[in-house]
């Protein structure tokens, strides 16, 4: 039994030297730190392909659950391929619509356009109004502009004025017409010089006044 102590002597020395601080080096620190900063980047997550759907808020759904994976998607129904969603035939939206919101799963119209526009002013719907004076406008419930232009009779004389706000032209000083160069009142005769006597056609305002020379020259009607 005497030489069984020397050898467990051996043996604990070994150990100690193994252990020992001092037989590390400073690379073999910086080894294990960069092993365990490298295990800590790389979080292994389970795997739930095939068994359950995630939504974007990350709740958790089993197969089979319907669910909105989204605030403006359709409803899904959880199955092991991933989410399969509805997907109806939504109505169209009104073209005038001005304020659509997609909080469903089919986008509503919650404004409809309800004005027209008619160079570049807004009136309200059956709103009427006059653009000019010469037109009639009225904003229709399809918010489109209708307008009528007045159909202006022919004036009566050769020399009509045009007054502010008033599309048609007017004869302010009544009918009448054309004696050579000099305008004359329709319906009385006009002696014109010493010689000349005229007087404007019946309705035919536009046609030269029909004139009559006298004694100077001894003629009749020269036209």
């Amino acid at each position: 039994m005497g030489p069984l102590f020397p050898t467990t002597c051996i043996v604990l020395l070994v150990l100690h030297t193994t252990l020992s601080p001092a037989s590390l080096s400073p690379d073999d620190y910086a080894a294990d730190e960069a092993e365990r900063t490298a295990n800590s980047d790389n979080i292994i997550f389970d795997d739930y392909r095939g068994k359950v759907c995630v939504d974007d808020s990350g709740f958790v759904y089993k197969l089979g659950e319907r669910f909105f994976p989204g605030h403006s998607n359709c409803p899904c129904v959880c199955t092991e391929d991933g989410p399969v969603c509805d997907q109806p035939e939504c109505p169209k939206i009104h073209p005038k619509c001005t304020k659509v919101e997609h909080n469903g799963c089919c986008p509503e119209c919650k404004e409809v356009k309800n004005f027209c526009e008619y160079r570049g002013k807004t009136y309200k719907i059956l709103e009427e109004f006059k653009p000019s004076p010469c037109e009639w406008c009225r904003c229709e419930p399809n918010n489109e502009v209708h307008c009528v232009v007045s159909d202006c009779a022919v004036p009566e004389c050769v020399n009509p004025v045009y007054e502010p706000e008033q599309c048609c032209p007017i004869c302010k000083n009544g009918p009448n017409c054309f004696a050579g160069t000099t305008i004359i009142p329709a319906g009385i005769e006009v002696k014109v010089d010493d010689c000349t006597i005229c007087r404007c056609h019946n309705g035919d305002w536009w046609k030269p006044a029909q004139c009559l020379r006298r004694e100077c020259l001894n003629s009749q009607t020269l036209s």
